[in-house]
């Protein structure tokens, strides 16, 4: 099962120095189609990032406000 599994000979550990990495015998999966354009899905994800750091700015300072609420801000 490709990227997940596989049942590998001992010539073939041997051809790879016996040397165990998965990734030497394993391989990977076939990489799903993605049907969206690649400056739409840049579009998105950079929105999406933006999203997320401004709410981390966010949770931040609420962080930080209660910190202080405790006696623990500079």
């Amino acid at each position: 099962m490709p990227g997940f599994c596989k049942s590998s000979t001992l010539d073939e550990i041997r051809r790879h120095a016996h040397v165990l990495t998965p990734g030497r015998y394993v391989g990977a999966t076939e990489a799903d189609e993605d049907a969206e354009p690649f400056e739409d899905k840049m579009r998105r994800l950079t929105a999406t990032l933006r999203e997320q750091v401004a709410k981390g700015r966010r949770l931040d300072a609420l962080i930080e406000a209660n910190l202080r609420e405790l006696g623990f801000g500079e």
